[in-house]
This record gives C-alpha cells, sequence and structure tokens, in this order.
C-alpha cells in the first residue's frame, strides 16, 4: 500500500537521529520543515544542526523526487552552488600560509591575462586577491553564452581579463562570479594542481567529505534531491540546472566552477564547517592557522554596503553578519557563512559555537538568503519562537 505524502514526511524525517540529538532542536527544525512541505514551499529539505564537537540535529524532511515519491533522505546529494565560495576561500588562504601567495597581491601577478586588464575608458586597471574574495574587484560577469563550451579556469581567465572593469576596484561591492573563478584560476597556478584534485587532496579526502564533488559520480547522482520551482497553479515543477545545458552532473565539459560549482550534502558541508568552527583544525589535523580562519570570516570589506540582506560585510569568500536583523535575527553578531541560489544555506555562528545547515532546491526564490524558510529553520535551530 503507498504510503500518504505526510506520512512519507515524517517517515523522512525520523531516518536518522543523531547520537547527541537535543529533541527540543529536532522537534522544532521537523516541525518547521514539514510545514513548508506540506505548504508546497519546498519538495522536502535536510538540515544539521552541530557544534564544535558533535551533530546536535540532523533530519530528511518530505521529498526527494515528488513525481516519485521518493522520500528525502539525510544523504540526499544537493547543487550548493555559492556555497562554494567560502570553500575556494579557504582554499586560497591554505596557499597563502604555503607561502605562495598573499591575498595583497595583484591577480597580474599570477595571472599575465590581468596584465592589460582595463576599464571602460580604457584606462589600466591593477586589482587583487583580497578585492576578487570581496567582490569589490568591479570585474565584468559572462554571460552565460560567453562562458559556454568552456571547460578549464585557464580557457576561462582570457575572457574575464578582456571585459572592461566597472568600477575603480575596492570602490564599492558588487557581488561577482568572475572573481571567484579568478581564484580559483590562481589556485591552479600557484598549487600546480587541477582546481578539483587541490581541493580533493587538500580538504574533500581528508575532511572525510565523501560526497563533495564538480562532477559527482553516477551513483551520487541517484541521490540527487531533485529541484523544484512553482508552476503557474501554485504547484511545485521540477526546475532544471541551468549550467548544465541539459547534460548530466557527471559531465565534465564544463569548467569547475569555483563560484558554485559543487554538490555536496549536508553531513558533508557539517564537516567543512566544524573545522572552519574549531578555527582550522579538526579530527587532530590543522587545515589552517586559527589567524587565517579569523582573516577570512571577519569583515575584510570595509565599511561598503554589501549584500545580500542588511547588516552583513564581507570576509574573503564568506559574507558575515554584523548586525543581526530580520532574517539574521537569530545569530550573533560575527556570525559568517553563506547560501546557495536555489536555498541552500550554511552560516557558523562562533558566539553560540553553533553550526545551521540547510539544504533545499527551489529555483524560483527572489533571494535564498532572505527567504522565509531560512529564517524559520534558524530561528527554530537556535530555539527561538
Amino acid at each position: 500500500m503507498m504510503k500518504s505524502p505526510h506520512r512519507l514526511i515524517c517517515f523522512a524525517a525520523a531516518l536518522m537521529t543523531p547520537l547527541h540529538a537535543e529533541p527540543a532542536v529536532i522537534a522544532a527544525v521537523n516541525g518547521r520543515m514539514n510545514g513548508f512541505v506540506e505548504s508546497k514551499e519546498i519538495a522536502g529539505a535536510v538540515t544539521l544542526v552541530a557544534d564544535a564537537e558533535k551533530i546536535i540535529h540532523l533530519s530528511a524532511n518530505g521529498l526527494a523526487d515528488i513525481e516519485k515519491k521518493s522520500p528525502m533522505a539525510t544523504d540526499s546529494l544537493f547543487w550548493i552552488a555559492s556555497m562554494t565560495k567560502p570553500i575556494t576561500g579557504t582554499a586560497l588562504m591554505m596557499m597563502q600560509e604555503d607561502g605562495k601567495l598573499s591575498v595583497n597581491d595583484p591577480v597580474a601577478k599570477y595571472l599575465p591575462e590581468f596584465e592589460n586588464l582595463k576599464d571602460e575608458a580604457g584606462n589600466k586597471v591593477v586589482i587583487t586577491i583580497k578585492q576578487c574574495l570581496t567582490h569589490s574587484s568591479g570585474l565584468s560577469d559572462l554571460t552565460p553564452d560567453e562562458s559556454k563550451g568552456i571547460t578549464t579556469l585557464k580557457d576561462l581567465v582570457p575572457l574575464i581579463a578582456a571585459k572592461p572593469v566597472k568600477f575603480p576596484p575596492g570602490s564599492k561591492w558588487q557581488y561577482c562570479q568572475t572573481g571567484i573563478n579568478t581564484v580559483g584560476r590562481i589556485i591552479e597556478v600557484v598549487s600546480g594542481k587541477s582546481y578539483p584534485d587541490f581541493l580533493q587532496e587538500r580538504l574533500f579526502d581528508p575532511l572525510g567529505m565523501k560526497d563533495t564533488s564538480f562532477y559527482p559520480s553516477e551513483q551520487q547522482v541517484a541521490r540527487l534531491a531533485s529541484s523544484y520551482k512553482h508552476g503557474s497553479s501554485g504547484d511545485l515543477e521540477k526546475a532544471a540546472l541551468s549550467f548544465l545545458n541539459g547534460k548530466s552532473p557527471t559531465d565534465k565539459s564544463h569548467f569547475p566552477m569555483a563560484n558554485g560549482g559543487l554538490f555536496s550534502t549536508a553531513e558533508d558541508y557539517g564537516k567543512f564547517a566544524r573545522m572552519i568552527l574549531r578555527g582550522g583544525e579538526s579530527g587532530g589535523k590543522r587545515y589552517l592557522r586559527e589567524e587565517s580562519v579569523k582573516q577570512m570570516t571577519t569583515v575584510q570589506s570595509g565599511d561598503l554596503v554589501t549584500g545580500f540582506t542588511p547588516g552583513n560585510g564581507w570576509g574573503l569568500g564568506w559574507c558575515v553578519v554584523r548586525q543581526p536583523q530580520g532574517v539574521t535575527a537569530a545569530l550573533s553578531s560575527g556570525t559568517f557563512g553563506h547560501g546557495g541560489l536555489y536555498g541552500t544555506q550554511a552560516w557558523i555562528d562562533p558566539v553560540r559555537n553553533r553550526i545551521y545547515v540547510m539544504m533545499i532546491q527551489r529555483a524560483d526564490l527572489a533571494n535564498g538568503d532572505a527567504s522565509e524558510i531560512r529564517r524559520s529553520f534558524q530561528e527554530a535551530a537556535a530555539g527561538q519562537p
């Protein structure tokens, strides 16, 4: 006998109870997530709450695929999009610690294509690695048509450097995908490895992030949560991952997007976040020094007004909550993290010693960082009514 959608929701939510579970947190978060599933805001979700030592909450709610009636599972895979950016920032800091570069270096020191970078008036412009990571470089983004068919970061860079800089570097904040991809290429140049190989060797394998990849396997894709948007009737209907151009996530004919190309799971990303919360150490292995973690997760954008919600500043690849308000009200000042295009969120609150990870796949959110889903999850996870 086929289970009802409501029973499937409850079944998925009960798939895993963490060893150190806090019942009140589990009940509160599951209640909020089930409510969003029942109201057709999302098909399903995986949520994780942890501290520096343990998982406090890990649950799956709703469905990974509505048509197939496949329950969401705690190891369901998600396209995490711009949640890739903090990982790129972390990789860059590793290179700084290795003595290969400084965040204050000009990009042209490592990428000669940028030696002839110009603004719209034809004046020569110099940008730094730090400006790329804080979204203050002024670089122009590429259109999907301009980057279509590009398979490597090496081939992407000349296209980026050929476009005019839109404003004097450091003078304003403007979210910029090309800046982060430029940083990914710098990491390749100074490390001598492809960006996927660098991350695999320096972060993913040592941390046990077995399900995090730019190019997941067929077995992993079988666990990929479907993406949805609201149709004209108000029901959820499937939405494609546009950057794949109709191809499978396993296909390697697109470049490894340092700005937003990773697939991952809540538990995998939680392992990365725990290492950062612990000041760069996890499982007895040091990945970064504490001062490097502090540098990249505190405001480096000065007094520039930044997005995507009020009261934020920007670190090196990380968004930083300066003044909690609205959707960030449940977080402490100094919380840092990042959201993804389809609504995924991961935030680290060093004051409360908490990690909040929410995995969903809603393609038509106007602003995933400002979503009611995010706000409600964080409030429930933080024990707020």
